[in-house]
């Protein structure tokens, strides 16, 4: 089953370890296609097909100048991203607060805390 949900998209593309280190490397500024694979032992085209996934996830965009490829990394993705972790975020900071403020009654032997 294909999905043109963005939020699946970008999930699945940043599931793998090696498009996030391609992601890494593209924050630094545009690389070809070859500089990006040089740091992982695997062909061209292996990278090519983690190109192609960050690509369909609006992640990255690329190039051609001469006979190069070059990419360069997309942000606008990650800023949808990191909306809906914003969500999950307020939540852990709520829940985690409680919890502070719970065990300091019980540290204090605050009697009207529940045990």
């Amino acid at each position: 089953m294909t999905t043109h949900d963005p939020l699946t998209l970008v999930f699945g593309a940043l599931a793998d370890p090696t498009r996030r280190a391609i992601l890494s490397r593209l924050a630094q500024g545009p690389a070809s296609v070859g500089e990006l694979a040089a740091p992982h032992a695997m062909s061209l085209a292996g990278v090519s097909k983690h190109i192609k996934v960050l690509e369909t996830a609006g992640l990255i965009s690329r190039r051609k100048d001469a006979q190069f490829y070059y990419c360069r990394l997309t942000a606008d993705p990650l800023k949808d991203l990191q909306g809906w972790l914003d969500a999950y975020r307020r939540f852990w900071d709520d829940n985690l607060d409680q919890f502070e403020a719970y065990l300091a009654d019980l540290q204090k032997g605050d009697p009207d805390s529940k045990q």
